[in-house]
C-alpha cells in the first residue's frame, strides 16, 4: 500500500514538473510595450510606459490583445490639437468594454506634450478606461496640477515613436462641427509589436 502511494505521488510530481506555465500575453511584461495601430491612412506606433502608468498600460494592452480596437474609428478630432479613439465604430455605434475603469495615474511626472498618448476620461478622475488620445501639440492645460476635480488632468501613458506624420494628417481632416471626421479614419488592426529575435540566440 505504501509503495502504491509513493508511486502515485511520484507520478504527480513528475506531471507537475512537465507542465509548463502558459506564456504571458504579448506586452503584459516589460516596462515599455509597443503597440502598433494600422489605420486607414497609415501606421502609428506607440511606446507605452508601464513604469509611470502601470494600471493604465495593463488595461490598454489587455484590450489590444483582445482586438478591442480593431475596426474602431478615431471619433474625435480637435484640429491641430489632439485625436481620440476607443469608443465608436465608423457607423457611429459604440463598442463598450465590460472591464472596470482604472485609477487615475496622472500624477506621474509625464506631460501632455506633442506626441504623447493619454487616457481620456469623464469628469471623475478615475473614470478612464479604453479611450485614449494623441497630442499633436503641447497641451499643458491637460496636465496634472493638484488632486482636485479640475486639477487632476489626464494620465499620459506613452508616446508616438513612429507615424507622427500620420497623426498630424489625422488632426487636420475635415470634420463636422462636433469634431467627428467627415470621412472615418479607422483602426484596421491594433497589436502589440514584439521585438525581432536577435541573431545567434
Amino acid at each position: 500500500m505504501m509503495r502504491a502511494r509513493l508511486l502515485v505521488l511520484a507520478a504527480a510530481v513528475a506531471a507537475g514538473a512537465c507542465r509548463k506555465e502558459p506564456a504571458p500575453e504579448p506586452g503584459m511584461t516589460g516596462p515599455h510595450p509597443t503597440v502598433a495601430l494600422e489605420t486607414s491612412i497609415g501606421r502609428i506606433v506607440m511606446e507605452l510606459d508601464r513604469t509611470k502608468a502601470p494600471q493604465t498600460v495593463d488595461n490598454i494592452v489587455a484590450h489590444v490583445n483582445r482586438h478591442f480596437y480593431d475596426g474602431l474609428a478615431f471619433h474625435l478630432v480637435i484640429k491641430g490639437d489632439l485625436i481620440q479613439t476607443g469608443l465608436y465604430l465608423p457607423d457611429g455605434s459604440k463598442r463598450l468594454s465590460s472591464a472596470p475603469t482604472v485609477p487615475i495615474e496622472a500624477n506621474n511626472g509625464l506631460k501632455n506634450v506633442r506626441g504623447t498618448v493619454a487616457l481620456s476620461r469623464h469628469l471623475e478622475p478615475g473614470s478612464g478606461g479604453v479611450e485614449f488620445f494623441i497630442n499633436v501639440k503641447d497641451n499643458p492645460q491637460l496636465d496634472f496640477t493638484d488632486k482636485s476635480i479640475q486639477g487632476w488632468g489626464f494620465t499620459v501613458f506613452g508616446k508616438v515613436t513612429e507615424g507622427m506624420e500620420v497623426a498630424d494628417r489625422m488632426a487636420n481632416v475635415r470634420t463636422l462641427p462636433n469634431g467627428v471626421p467627415v470621412e472615418a479614419v479607422v483602426i484596421r488592426r491594433a497589436y502589440v509589436q514584439t521585438a525581432p529575435a536577435q541573431e545567434g540566440k
